[in-house]
Order: structure tokens, then sequence, then C-alpha cells
């Protein structure tokens, strides 16, 4: 390695120290000089930013200062104790241990935001209402790495200060010298002294700015020419600062020659840099050991260098090899991810090869830092984009099981209704019903499905107990049922009926409560009967006059005439109830003539309107009849005020 910031003197150089040779030799016999000299060594350029530590080896240097510490086994709690305590030290001893910790604790709370994701997509949300939050652990961890970074700023910017005014106090030092070069009182001695002191000073003052450190440095060492210009020292008092600078590079090379043996190249390295900068406030030595003595300092130095070059090499080496073996788990990532699974083994399967890959990624080394955020979010976006899709594919699932579950439910209330029902024929029907459509429902979840089968299947076995236990008991009483029911049809048709309509309507109606409150009859004869019972109350009706519609006024006459306790409380509760059902009715009605709007002209369409006009027709006829119930609970409460009125003028 060529060092070109030791230059050696140049034959011009050499002649002028041979004039201040001169010089000193023709002062020393007018003045002894007893002092120390300091360096008089040709002007020394600035460090090149090629011999600066790189970015990589700084960061190397800064880890090597810190203790490792694996996070791995934490969770996000200890992660954040873990950083409060890290905190209680100075911010320039941390920040490779910060840097670690927020790697792990990022990773882990992505995990938990996709959790909470998962579990408010699972409780019915929509993922587009979905707003990312973190929760108070996650808040504890940034407002600790908020105050890190305001430290860490903080402790950046006050050495840049320190610099700043390490700069002002290296430019008041050449001022002094150029003050001590302009003097003419000072005594050689004198002038010496206050040289050496400024030189002390000068190497006691830390870093400068790197924008003005080249121009200060050749400023500094422009001042010394000056300053050796004007004394003219003597060739003994030179000889000795030159063999006292010997001295001082000598051990320079012995310690650049233990660096060579240093075990790590990042300790070597910048030993090495320290070693350069004090090599550059060393002045000259005697010019017959210059050569020598350079040669054993480069030497070493070059030794240092391509140890370092082959680390760097051999690095370089490994991060491409690690970049192939990514690469490699890259495309296998792509050639897994070509095919979409069809089935939730082929997902699982899936996402298992998709995870393996994962941990042989975290086994492989670090690759160039050029290439590294590239590879790792096209590695991890294709993982994040399988869970994405298999979320999906398993959230249509649950949703689809989820209301098949809410269908069974559904089916399981309805058996549970119709199993305390007890018209057989009709119940049955609709049970069966039931049973076709759980059949076409799909599956379950698991942990439910059974639990819901023996919900339903137990009311569909309640049902049938109670109808086998119903139709053993009546085919027992059925034979008795119809001898009843015969002996109140010889009845009816023999009862004589007078001229009172009320009395008639009355005995009408206690025939067919009593007729109602018979039970089954054999099936054989259960229409005969119907039929021959109905045909005689109408023939009654007929040969009496009376509607079927008066016939319900006189008994309601004759229910409100027989209101047990307070009548008035009795009309007020039927009136309000009468109103509520007309509403009701009426509002059936204008759904049902709006969906009438809607149909189109066809034979099933036709079929539709007739039982629409069945249904509208039945239900003006109930509004026409609660209207006259409405007109006597009215005239009831008329009649009750005037009769209340008739006994306060009697009193």
């Amino acid at each position: 390695m060529e060092e070109t910031n030791l230059m050696q003197p140049s034959n011009e150089e050499e002649m002028q120290h041979t004039e201040q040779e001169n010089i000193v030799e023709e002062t020393a016999e007018q003045q002894p000089v007893d002092v120390e000299t300091n360096t008089e060594e040709a002007p020394v350029a600035e460090p090149q930013a090629d011999e600066q530590p790189t970015a990589e080896e700084q960061s190397a240097s800064e880890a090597e200062k810190e203790p490792e510490v694996n996070y791995e086994g934490m969770n996000r709690e200890e992660l954040v104790a873990a950083f409060t305590e890290l905190m209680q030290n100075e911010v320039h001893t941390i920040k490779n241990r910060v840097a670690a910790l927020r790697n792990r604790f990022n990773e882990l709370n992505r995990e938990v935001q996709k959790a909470a994701y998962e579990a408010f997509l699972a409780e019915g949300g929509n993922k587009d209402d979905y707003e990312e939050k973190n929760d108070g652990v996650a808040e504890a961890f940034h407002r600790l790495y908020d105050q890190y970074r305001v430290r860490r700023q903080q402790y950046m910017e006050a050495i840049e200060e320190q610099k700043k005014k390490n700069l002002e106090a290296k430019q008041g030092l050449i001022e002094e010298m150029r003050g001590l070069i302009d003097s003419e009182e000072e005594s050689v001695k004198a002038s010496l002294d206050k040289f050496n002191a400024i030189q002390e000073r000068w190497k006691a003052i830390g870093e400068v700015p790197r924008e003005q450190m080249n121009d200060l440095w050749q400023n500094y060492h422009f001042q010394i020419e000056q300053f050796f210009n004007k004394l003219k020292i003597n060739r003994e008092l030179r000889a000795l600062d030159q063999k006292r600078n010997l001295e001082q590079k000598i051990q320079l090379c012995e310690q650049a020659e233990e660096l060579i043996m240093e075990t790590s190249m990042t300790k070597a390295f910048k030993g090495l840099q320290e070693l350069r900068a004090r090599w550059k406030e060393i002045g000259p030595v005697p010019v017959e050991q210059n050569e020598e003595i350079w040669q054993r300092f480069c030497n070493a130095t070059n030794q240092i260098d391509e140890r370092r070059r082959e680390y760097y090499e051999q690095r370089k080496e490994e991060l491409d090899n690690n970049l192939l073996a990514k690469q490699a788990l890259i495309d296998k990532a792509v050639e897994l991810t070509e095919t979409t699974p069809k089935s939730t083994k082929e997902w699982n399967d899936l996402t298992a090869a998709l995870d393996e890959l994962l941990k042989m990624w975290k086994t492989i080394g670090p690759v160039p830092r050029e290439v590294n955020e590239e590879i790792w979010t096209k590695f991890k976006g294709m993982i994040d984009k399988h869970y994405e899709e298999k979320k999906e594919y398993f959230g249509a699932i649950r949703d689809e099981q989820n209301e098949n579950y809410q269908k069974k439910i559904d089916l399981c209330l309805k058996a549970e209704a119709i199993a305390k029902r007890e018209d057989w024929k009709k119940a049955t029907e609709e049970l069966l019903q039931l049973q076709q459509e759980w059949k076409s429902i799909g599956s379950t979840s698991r942990k439910v499905s059974d639990k819901v089968w023996q919900r339903f299947r137990g009311a569909c076995d309640e049902f049938f107990a109670k109808k086998g236990e119903f139709f053993a008991e009546r085919r027992t009483s059925e034979k008795e049922n119809l001898e009843q029911k015969e002996a109140i049809l010889r009845e009816l048709k023999e009862h004589q009926f007078g001229d009172n309509r009320e009395e008639n309507l009355a005995a009408i109606k206690d025939f067919q409560r009593r007729w109602a409150e018979v039970g089954f009859v054999p099936m054989a004869d259960k229409e005969r009967l119907h039929k021959e019972f109905r045909g005689e109350i109408d023939r009654i009706f007929e040969q009496l006059k009376i509607s079927a519609r008066e016939a319900e006024e006189t008994a309601y006459r004759e229910r409100i005439r027989n209101a047990a306790g307070d009548a008035r409380k009795f009309v007020n509760n039927e009136k309000q109830e009468l109103h509520d059902k007309i509403e009701k009715l009426r509002s059936d009605l204008n759904l049902w003539e709006n969906n009438l709007g809607f149909l189109a002209n066809s034979k099933q369409a036709d079929l539709l309107k007739q039982e629409f006009e069945k249904k509208m027709q039945g239900a003006r006829q109930q509004i026409a009849l609660m209207q006259a119930k409405l007109r006597i609970l009215n005239d009831a409460e008329k009649n009750e005020k005037e009769a209340a009125d008739a006994n306060k003028d009697a009193e």
C-alpha cells in the first residue's frame, strides 16, 4: 500500500533545511541553545477519504465494544423491560443492542397486529373498516425508542458542536503561532518553549469537522515551516529533535508490527488508523534513517492492509454465497406458490413447506447490503401473500360454516316449536320438510356440528314420541267420541227453535261448543260427520234467517254483558285490541296490494294473484266484523254512561 499521507522531503526541502542549519550555526556562537525543538518535516497532507474507516468497519467497531445480547427468547413485555434497563447506559454504547431489540420487537408486534386483525374479521368485522392500533405494550416501546432517538441525536449534535469548538481552538493556536513568528522580541529559547507548548495543546485538542480538516492541517504545517525558517535552529538541536522523533517512530513501528497478529480485523484497522495519525504528528528523523524507518512502518501497514483486503474479499465471497442460497429459496417459494391450493390439506401442506423455507432462510448469514432489502422483501412478500390468500380461503369456509350453523339453528328452533304442536298432520309434514332442508345444508364447524345435530334430532324425536302416544290414546277414545257427536247431531236435528233470535243464537252456539269439545273420531267417519253437522247448522241459519256475521255479533254482545269484574276496563281493553288488529290488517292489505303490482302476467302469476285476492277479501271481512264489534263496544260504553248519569240525577 502506498502511503500518500507521509511524504518524504524533496531535494528543495533538504536544501532549505541545510540553509536553516547554516543560519543556526551562525547564531549558536552568540547564544547557546539547550532546549528540544519540535518537528520540521515537510508539509503533511490531510488524510484522504479512502483512509477513513468505512461505515461497515465503524459499525463493526461499535459492535465489538458492546456485549452481544440474544433477544430471541423474549416476549414484548420483556423487551420493553430490557429496553428500559438499557436506557440507563450512555447512549453511544447501546446502538447495536437497541437495533437488535427493535427488530425483535417489530417482528413480535407484527404478529400481535396480525392476530388482532384476524380476530376483528372473525367477529364479523369488515376488513375495510379495520384500523390498526398499537396496544399499551407497543406504545410503551415506541415511547422508549423516541427517547433513545432524541438522546442519540443530542449526542451526535454534541459531538459536532465539540468539533466546531475544536476547530476554533486550533485556529486560535494557528493565530498564536503566526503571532510568534511575527514577534521580534522573543529569544530563541522562549520562542521554542512557546512553540512546543502550542504543539502540545494542538495534540490535546480533539477532532474538527471533516470539511475543514485539510485546510486546517495545511495551514498549521505552513506555520511550522515559517517558524523554522525564522529561528534557523542549529544542527545539534535539530539532530536531537530528529533523534527523539526516530525513537517515537520506532515505537509506532513496533506497535504496528504487533497489530499484524491482532485477530480482530476491526481492532487492527482502527489501531492502524491511530498509528498513522500519530505518525503525522511526529516530525522528521535523521536523513540517513528516514527511508529505513519509513519502509519498516510501511511494511507493517501493508501487511495489515493486505489482511484487511483478504478479510473483505472473504467476507464478500461469503455474502455472495449467502445471496445465492437465499435466491434458491426464493425460486423454491415461487415454484411452490405457482399453483393455488384447492383443499384444506393442500393449503396446510403449502404452509408447512413455506415455513420450512423461512426456517432455512434464518439459518443463512447476511447478504450484500445493497440487495438485502430487495431479496427479503421479495421472499417475505410471497409468504405474506400466501398467508393472506390462506386467510381469505379459510375465512370463506368459516363464513359458509357459520351461515350453515345459523341455518341449522333456525331449523332447530322451528323443529322445537313444531314439537310443542298437536296438529299432527301439518306438523308432521312441516317437520319432514325441515329434515329435507337439513340434508341440503352444508357442513358446520366440527366443534358445533354434533351439538346442533343432537338438538335437531332431539326435537324431532320429541315430536314423534308425543305423536305416537297421542294416536295410541286416540284410537281408544275415537269410538266414544263418535257416539257423542252422533248424539249431539240427533239432538240438533230434534231441537225446536222459537221466535227469540238471541235465544236461538245462544242455542246454536251451545251446540257448536259441545261439538268442538268432543275429541277425534275415526278417520272413516270424520268427513261424514263434519258435513252433516255443518249442513244442519247452515240449514238452521237459513231457516231462522240469521247470517254468520249476525251470529258472531250477537255472541259478542252476550260476552260484553257477561263480562266479569270492571266492565269499563274490559271495554277499553277490547277497543284497544280491536284497533291494533284493524291497523295490522290494513298494513297487510297495503303490502299485498303492492305485491300484486309487481306480478307479471303469467299463469303462475295469476295463481298468486288469486291467492292474494282471497287473502285480501278475508282481511276486509275481518275488518268489517271488528268495526262492527267496535260499534257494539261504543254502544255499551254509551249505555253505561247514560245509566250512570241517570243514577246521579236520581240521587
